[in-house]
């Protein structure tokens, strides 16, 4: 029995809804020497500023019981360097490309949306909000809805593809973020990034990171991510995407049924580089065995 996998991001056209999570691709490079990395519905790119990054000093990753502790600090090639460099990397192969774009001030964030809407070769752009604000004392846009609503909004203004505003869980109120960056012109939503989380060695009396916190990725995170998903999806109208913790089939089948129509694979790719493709391959088998020929069909179901 045939299964059609492809689903609409708000005009998006994905060929099935298997995307990789920004920072734990880069920008294909490595995974294109295993895999064709055509067979994948999308890729989001590492995050981008507006000039290159170094990032956070080593240590930078840490491996906890189910996940992963990371503090890279938006290490990144540049909009320009990805521009004249990645893009043509990129547009050889056939998934749709979704920059991530990260920003200090709100300007970076309209400046980097102005050049990547000039790109032919981008389809949507992902919004990380969960950045420090420097103009408001380093409180992160994603924190509360006012900020996140300007971001997205003012991005909105000079990106006329998809954009997806990627939330934070480290919030009060999640629901009420995602309604506000709706209604400032979200074509969609991503979410989970990661949790805060921090690790000491008891011996050295130290922390495990230079940054000392940590964005926590991985296994550990799943439950959080999918009841997020969950009430978010029955609170908006545009389409989500679901991240945290999906290393299996029955991992991205849970964000689906609780009502993300794509799901991205992010910590999976380092232990398990082929994850991604095993997940497609699982979402055929399962729909078979449901007696189900639409992906679309499943989307949202739980009850």
């Amino acid at each position: 029995m045939s299964v059609n996998l492809s689903v609409n991001i708000a005009g998006l056209k994905l060929k099935n809804p298997i995307l990789t999570a920004s920072g734990c691709f880069s920008y294909g490079e490595e995974a294109s020497e295993i895999y064709d990395i055509s067979q994948l519905g999308g890729i989001v790119t590492k995050s981008l500023t507006y000039l290159p990054r170094e990032g956070h000093p080593p240590p930078k990753v840490y491996e906890t019981d189910a996940g992963m502790l990371n503090a890279i600090g938006l290490s990144n090639v540049g909009i320009e360097t990805f521009i004249s460099e990645k893009l043509p990397f990129l547009s050889k192969y056939d998934t749709a490309c979704i920059p991530s774009i990260a920003g200090s001030k709100i300007d970076e964030y309209v400046k980097l949306a102005e050049r990547l809407n000039d790109c032919a070769e981008v389809e949507a752009i992902e919004v990380n909000i969960s950045c420090p604000n420097v103009d408001e004392g380093g409180l992160e846009f994603g924190a509360y809805p006012e900020p996140a609503s300007k971001v997205i909004r003012k991005v909105k203004d000079k990106f006329k593809k998809p954009v997806i505003a990627k939330l934070s869980p480290n919030v009060t109120n999640i629901v009420e973020i995602a309604k506000s960056v709706v209604d400032n012109g979200a074509d969609a939503i991503s979410l989970i990034n990661t949790l805060v989380g921090a690790a000491i060695d008891i011996n050295s009396r130290k922390f495990k990171l230079s940054n000392r916190f940590g964005g926590l990725s991985g296994p550990a995170i799943r439950p959080v991510a999918v009841a997020m998903t969950y009430k978010v999806a029955n609170a908006v109208e545009v389409p989500l995407i679901g991240i945290g913790g999906i290393a299996t089939t029955s991992d991205a089948l849970e964000f689906l049924l609780a009502g993300a129509s794509a799901v991205q694979v992010g910590t999976a790719c380092f232990f398990d580089p082929l994850a991604p493709l095993k997940i497609i391959d699982g979402l055929k088998n399962y729909l078979r065995q449901q007696n189900e020929t639409d992906i679309n069909n499943i989307i949202g179901t739980v009850s």
